[in-house]
């Protein structure tokens, strides 16, 4: 059966097609093989190595937990910072005032075009340099800093990329009933966009928590990363394992976020389907009859 998308393969692509499947999944098994015995020829799948993250609770309640806590921390606040900061610049580069929109897209190109990196260090250097703020907080307010300006610039254009996106004809329609603006803005475009932007910002929200690792391997901003490297020389140098440990738990938490992300849009496209109002047979054949003239009393 053929489908919009492409035609219905035949039986020599079917043939091919698993083939190379078969293919893929031995050489998948061979690397999966090839990785397990060069971890025991290491002797890093012996149990003294991993032991210190499943008996006892040392590893967890002295690193770990609080590694993810700073990770959350700079994760949330970024979060908070960003998506605001981001629908702002990406709805003024929409603006017709040039007095808004071009300093709404300088900032916006210059900052998307700095590596995050680049600016959790101008951010640290600068708190450094011309505030008061302590040594210990330092790490912090320099990697929240890099990540609201990284990435509310890619938000900002996510924000206009889901605006522009819409018909035209929706605008059209509400300046022709007297809409201003921002009214058209806020009541007809963004609650339509926010749907369609929803993966893509949620896409940027994880990559705001795996940024946060870089603070802590530059920084020493003290998140999970750090926490695996601090773990690590404290056990005995199972540094292998320390990092499966904290990719696993990197991998729970986006794929949580990713996951009530999923949930949310599909919430949001279920309501816009339904208002969930229920018209009674009467009160339908009213409002069919009224806007006609039809079935009234002569």
């Amino acid at each position: 059966m053929s489908s919009v998308l492409y035609d219905a393969q035949g039986p020599r692509a079917k043939r091919r097609n698993v083939v190379l499947t078969v293919v893929f999944l031995v050489a998948v098994a061979a690397l999966l093989w090839w990785v397990f015995k060069a971890l025991k020829d290491k002797g890093q799948l012996e149990w003294v190595l991993w032991e210190p993250f499943f008996s006892g609770s040392e590893a967890w309640t002295t690193y770990i937990w609080p590694g993810l806590q700073n990770t959350l921390k700079a994760a949330a606040l970024a979060m908070i910072i960003a998506l605001p900061l981001g629908a702002v610049l990406g709805i003024a580069r929409l603006s017709d005032h040039a007095w808004v929109r071009i300093p709404a897209a300088i900032v916006v190109e210059f900052f998307r075009s700095i590596p995050v990196l680049v600016l959790m260090i101008f951010g640290l250097a600068l708190f450094a340099e011309y505030t008061a703020v302590s040594s210990d907080d330092r790490p912090l307010y320099a990697v929240v800093t890099g990540l609201v300006l990284y990435n509310a610039s890619v938000l900002a254009e996510i924000v206009r990329a889901g605006i522009l996106a819409l018909p035209k004809g929706q605008s059209e329609a509400a300046m022709a009933i007297g809409l201003r603006k921002g009214q058209l803005m806020r009541l007809i475009l963004l609650p339509q966009a926010v749907t369609a932007m929803l993966p893509a910002i949620v896409s940027q929200l994880v990559v705001i928590v795996k940024d946060t690792a870089l603070g802590g391997a530059v920084l020493t901003y003290a998140e999970l990363l750090a926490a695996a490297g601090t773990m690590s020389g404290y056990y005995g140098g199972n540094i292998i394992q320390s990092l499966t440990v904290v990719s696993v738990i990197f991998i729970v938490l986006n794929f949580a976020l990713t996951s009530f992300a999923s949930w949310l849009e599909r919430r949001l496209r279920q309501a816009k389907k339904s208002t969930g109002a229920v018209v009674g047979a009467d009160e339908a054949q009213v409002a069919g009859t009224t806007g006609t003239g039809a079935g009234g009393a002569i």
